[in-house]
């Protein structure tokens, strides 16, 4: 059993290699075979499908992603601060890991319902970072509202998840205009081929929340 779970674990690093590499298009399963050095049919012993191969590869991600958030936010008490380092860890990731990023998103890719193989779902891995960011939200309100002793949250303003939601949208929008050289040409910015410097990512991502959650009040 050691030996086999060994071998699938094997498999999983080959991928992640693979996609932080290569990208996602290098994740054929004769290709993670071959590097693994096993025969092209091993992986089907492990994982029925290619998505469930595909998935176990995105939930590595979302595992350095939650340590990365984690070492983003220690030492922040605000929600809001909080926020903004968790904006600034998420873009930081999507530029230095393009593929493993566009993996991790692309639910409709893995059809992690389905190809779950025995393992937990890959939207066990998605929904907790999630809901870090509506619980962040849920207690910026409640800490705005009581430093200028304001009532509850009025009709208008949308659930907290909606607000994460938009926001998590931004943010990743953000990365990929980036990627794509797009923000760089509305910016007048330096070309495509790095990250946006510290102070840029900050401005980037502090835009980001204004829009969201309003500026920051004194």
């Amino acid at each position: 059993m050691e030996r086999e779970n060994s071998l699938r674990e094997r498999l999983i690093d080959v991928g992640v290699d693979l996609v932080m590499t290569d990208g996602t298009a290098s994740l054929g399963l004769r290709e993670i075979a071959r590097r693994a050095g096993v025969s092209h049919g091993a992986p089907r012993r492990y994982f029925p499908t290619h998505h469930a191969l595909l998935s176990a590869i995105a939930r590595r991600g979302f595992a350095d992603l939650k340590v990365r958030f984690a070492a983003a936010t220690n030492g922040t008490t605000s929600p809001r601060g909080q926020l903004q380092e968790i904006g600034r860890a998420h873009v930081g990731y999507a530029l230095e890991h393009r593929g493993m990023f566009e993996l991790m998103f692309r639910h409709d890719l893995l059809d992690s319902e389905k190809h779950a193989s025995g393992q937990s779902r890959l939207r066990d891995s998605t929904l907790p970072l999630f809901e870090l960011i509506v619980e962040l939200i849920v207690r910026h309100r409640a800490e705005q509202a009581t430093a200028h002793q304001l009532g509850a949250p009025g009709e208008s303003e949308p659930p907290p998840a909606v607000t994460a939601a938009a926001l998590w949208s931004n943010l990743h929008g953000l990365a990929q205009l980036w990627t794509w050289g797009s923000l760089q040409l509305a910016l007048d910015a330096p070309p495509p081929g790095g990250a946006p410097g510290s102070g840029q990512l900050d401005r980037l991502v502090t835009a980001v929340l204004d829009a969201h959650l309003g500026p920051v009040k004194s």
